[in-house]
């Protein structure tokens, strides 16, 4: 067992231009690889079980000093030659070339690689790689997320499926989640490939530390044998970017409502149960105060656990409270709004529609929506809840029903005459 651990670590150190003669990986640690221990990763380190793992595989090996320096940064030349290493990754059907110019020598085989299993696209750089730069969260995101649609092309689908989802993380509703990056990220926390940190950002321009890479290679190899549809997470991002909600999959029993139960007054033939044929259309409203429309419909159980639990649960819903009315759930809807009243205000913004699950009223007050910094209706009003910007941004807070005798359809009309209308139908 202990050779074979020398062997691949002695062959990641000929990758990385014979670093365990220059010190940078280490040099005797044959005692602290034997046991698989660190002195700096203490059995009750977040990573330790993977850091332990990726060494016995070859993939890292401690310092001469008996240390890993899990916090250290990886550079990019490093994880090239890391994921070049995957025996279980196909090869791309499309092969580029390695035309970077500032791959040192020992990383050149490495890169290149990373390059044919689908990692690295070189067409997104300008010949170079800045390789003995630090690797950041964002790149590496794009980088595991490229290599996912190598081994199954729906997840090259779903890189396109969520260009206009909802994102949860800090950043996306702070607006600084960079556009060449988003749907990668998306894809990465469908996935539960990556994460947010504590404090709900992504951290796209934080650098990847070398547990976060030990990590990442055990996650990978476990997404990668897994299909897309099998991550509720990825699949609610999916039905958001490509419809606007996520209503489907987390309350199925809600769909389109019967004809008998649609007002009269409206030709059932342009009734649809898609949100995406209302998404982003001025909706016809109750008072003249504003326009409106909406931008994404976002449905959270509080009841649901484990893998069903929505990925949105905790952007937007505080641990373990429940203070929804009699078994509903939560209705998050982001909304925008023209006002032509100058002088209105919230309440005037909650006549617009009559609609407890549509309701442009109240906005998220939990801890959850504090700490994701999600916009709500309090950042553009002032005294008396009197709007301060004529076309504000936000999301608001309603309940959707199961409840027999306060179920009522939810029905929204664009001025183009298309009508959504849905109702809990089980």
């Amino acid at each position: 067992m202990k050779k074979m651990i020398l062997t691949g670590v002695t062959a990641l150190a000929l990758l990385t231009g014979g670093a365990i003669g220059s010190g940078s990986m280490g040099s005797s640690v044959e005692a602290a690889q034997a046991t698989l221990k660190f002195k700096d990763v203490p059995s009750t380190h977040w990573a330790a079980a993977a850091i332990n793992s990726a060494v016995e595989q070859g993939f890292f090996q401690g310092y001469a000093d008996g240390t890993f320096k899990p916090g250290s940064p990886v550079t990019k030349a490093e994880m090239a030659s890391i994921l070049g290493r995957l025996t279980d990754q196909p090869n791309a059907a499309k092969q580029e070339t390695n035309n970077f110019t500032d791959v040192p020598e020992w990383a050149k085989s490495g890169v290149s690689a990373a390059i044919a299993k689908g990692f690295i696209s070189p067409a997104s750089y300008n010949g170079k790689l800045d390789a003995k730069a630090s690797l950041t969260r964002g790149e590496m995101a794009t980088w595991l997320a490229q290599g996912l649609t190598v081994v199954d092309s729906d997840y090259k689908q779903a890189l396109s499926d969520v260009t206009n989802t909802v994102i949860p993380a800090k950043e996306y509703f702070t607006g600084k989640l960079a556009s060449n990056q988003k749907d990668a990220v998306a894809v990465a926390l469908g996935t539960g490939l990556m994460s947010v940190a504590n404090d709900k950002n992504f951290g796209t321009d934080r650098t990847t530390t070398r547990a976060e890479v030990a990590v990442l290679i055990a996650r990978y190899a476990s997404v990668a044998k897994s299909k897309p549809t099998d991550f509720q997470g990825l699949n609610e991002l999916r039905a958001v970017g490509l419809t606007g909600t996520n209503l489907s999959i987390i309350a199925p029993s809600y769909t389109q409502t019967p004809e008998k139960k649609v007002n009269p007054t409206i030709k059932y033939s342009s009734v649809t149960s898609d949100f995406s044929k209302i998404r982003n259309k001025n909706l016809v409203t109750l008072t003249n105060h504003a326009e409106l429309k909406i931008h994404s419909w976002i449905i959270v159980s509080p009841y649901a656990v484990g893998t069903k639990r929505s990925i949105y649960y905790p952007v937007f819903v505080d641990e373990g409270v429940i203070t929804t009315l009699r078994g509903s759930y939560h209705s998050f809807v982001e909304f925008e709004l023209n006002i032509k009243n100058p002088s209105m205000n919230q309440l005037q913004a909650g006549s617009l529609l009559n609609s407890s699950a549509i309701d442009p009223l109240l906005s998220p007050k939990t801890k959850a929506s504090a700490s994701y910094k999600i916009p709500t209706n309090i950042d553009f009003t002032k005294n008396r809840g009197v709007f301060t910007n004529n076309n504000p941004i936000y999301w608001g807070d309603g309940l959707l029903h199961f409840d027999k005798s306060l179920i009522s359809p939810i029905t929204l009309t664009t001025e183009e005459g298309v009508t959504f209308s849905v109702i809990d139908n089980k």
